[in-house]
């Protein structure tokens, strides 16, 4: 039997409680979050202790990113339906269980599976932290709540990379994983002590679980296409054309079902569409950046997994520091501007990180790069989540924010899995310094020409902001790998 809905939410965050639930929420999101960072960091000390192709290492990353972007919008629903307390908690015991196969994976194999699990809980707990926030506190704390907890959140995605490198050159990489164990036994246990329950039963009528399957399933075989080409077999095209023929059943399931995860009729607003648009080039061009970045900087520079994931905090420091001003900027002179010129800083870094190669120096090569690459996503991030919740009617705004961030994590899935495709690395190109270089040199400039065109997009398709257009509540934010989600204005409801 689903919970009992609450009647009003009424905790404040001065109170213990609310101070509580804060903890509880930013512990569960933050699991996930690092796990989005952190990852990438570890990726060759993982191919050298597993003896893994580049397409395993693919798989690592893709496995997490693929369930997470097929469920996390089912995963709102979820929670609004059997208690978004319970939901929670059981998306952090899930994620922590996962998280320890990870840490004992004997082999390539069982390590994509278990994030594929991970996946799972990741879809279950990230939009159950935000849903319970909205459901808990009071209105007049609620904005606070938000705030606070994507801050720190952000700053989870920050120390990740950092975090990262310390455990893969000391303990070893199996530590990334096994981190989140004592994180989940410290979270789960206050849940269930201090955060109230609460649920919305009545407001669904079914779970769109074909939709979301067939949705996944389509992501699957697309990604297992290319990441497969290489090998020019039938295998190979008949996976192509089930992932296609999956992803049209997709849309006829969602034109047709009364309740469906992913109502079509929200594209009817030309900007959703096209900020949408822009999302897939951006977030698809910051993936590959990301994915091959870090490799780069440990196979051809000769950094070490700590020396690599502290180069990367720059981006995801100006993002914390700047991103609030970024948005009331948007909101002064519209979004056209930053959606335009925010891409075409980032291709900017893109093309500069080509000075990296042997024996790159952080200061001199390195850090102007990612210093223009961060100004960029400091430009955009924050006006693209503003867009984004303008372009819908307010009542659809957490639904409008869900797709949005499943698309961003879709369009990175899709580029870790094309990028070495396109740019013709071998099985164990990332075991040689002159093979990856040379790939990563290709890739840069790939990368960089999605993000001039997300920045044509942005120019010729989004608009101003209406001037009661509502204001992103997650103002403060750090993570790389999607826009912040944002709550809707009706309790806790996601998707």
């Amino acid at each position: 039997m689903a919970a009992p809905a609450q009647e009003r939410p009424d905790v404040r965050i001065s109170t213990p409680t609310g101070k509580w639930i804060l903890l509880t929420t930013v512990l569960g999101s933050s699991m996930a979050m690092l796990d989005s960072t952190v990852v990438n960091v570890a990726l060759p000390r993982i191919g050298r202790d597993l003896d893994a192709s580049l397409a395993d290492l693919q798989w690592t990353v893709n496995a997490y990113m693929l369930t997470l972007a097929g469920l996390i919008l089912l995963g709102g629903s979820l929670g609004d339906r059997f208690g978004r307390r319970k939901v929670f908690v059981i998306g952090v015991v899930w994620f922590a269980a996962a998280s320890l196969l990870c840490g004992l994976a004997p082999s390539g194999g069982v390590l994509i599976a278990a994030r594929a699990l991970q996946g799972v809980g990741g879809a279950l707990l990230t939009p159950g932290s935000l849903a319970l926030i909205q459901a808990s506190f009071h209105p007049d704390d609620r904005a606070r709540a938000v705030g606070l907890w994507s801050g720190f959140g952000g700053v989870g995605a920050a120390v990740g990379p950092f975090l990262g490198g310390w455990l893969v050159d000391g303990p070893g990489w199996r530590w990334v994983f096994l981190l989140n164990i004592p994180v989940a036994l410290v979270c789960a246990p206050i849940a269930l002590r201090h955060v109230p329950e609460s649920a919305d039963g009545q407001s669904h009528k079914g779970f769109d679980v074909l939709g979301a399957a067939l949705g996944a399933l389509s992501l699957a075989l697309v990604t297992y296409a290319l990441i497969e080409a290489r090998s020019g077999s039938v295998l190979v095209v008949v996976t192509a054309v089930l992932g296609v023929a999956a992803g049209v059943a997709f849309v006829y399931v969602e034109k047709r079902r009364p309740d469906p995860m992913m109502p079509l009729d929200i594209f009817a607003s030309r900007q959703f569409t096209a900020v949408n648009l822009v999302t897939l080039c951006v977030y698809a061009a910051f993936a590959g950046f990301f994915f091959l970045t870090a490799l780069q900087l440990q196979v051809v520079a000769g950094y070490s997994a700590l020396q690599a994931g502290t180069a990367l905090l720059p981006t995801t420091a100006l993002m914390l520091l700047f991103s609030a001003r970024s948005g009331e900027l948007a909101q002064r002179i519209g979004p056209r501007i930053p959606l335009t010129v925010g891409p075409l800083l980032c291709a900017a870094g893109m093309l500069l990180m080509l000075r990296v190669g042997p024996d790159a120096s952080y200061v001199v090569d390195v850090l102007p790069a990612l210093l223009v690459m961060g100004a960029g996503m400091v430009t955009l991030v924050a006006p693209l989540t503003a867009t984004v919740l303008a372009s819908v009617a307010t009542a659809r705004a957490g639904l409008a924010s869900g797709i949005n961030n499943a698309a961003a994590r879709a369009a990175g899935l899709i580029a870790v899995a094309a990028l070495p495709l396109l740019t013709g690395m071998g099985p164990d190109a990332y075991r040689s310094a002159d093979a990856f270089n040379a790939a990563f040199r290709r890739a840069m400039p790939l990368c960089a020409g999605i993000l001039v065109v997300g920045a044509a997009l942005a120019f010729t398709t989004v608009r101003r902001l209406a001037p009661d257009c509502r204001r992103p509540e997650c103002r403060t934010h750090g993570c790389v790998t999607a826009p912040p989600l944002e709550p809707s204005t009706s309790r806790g409801r996601l998707a």
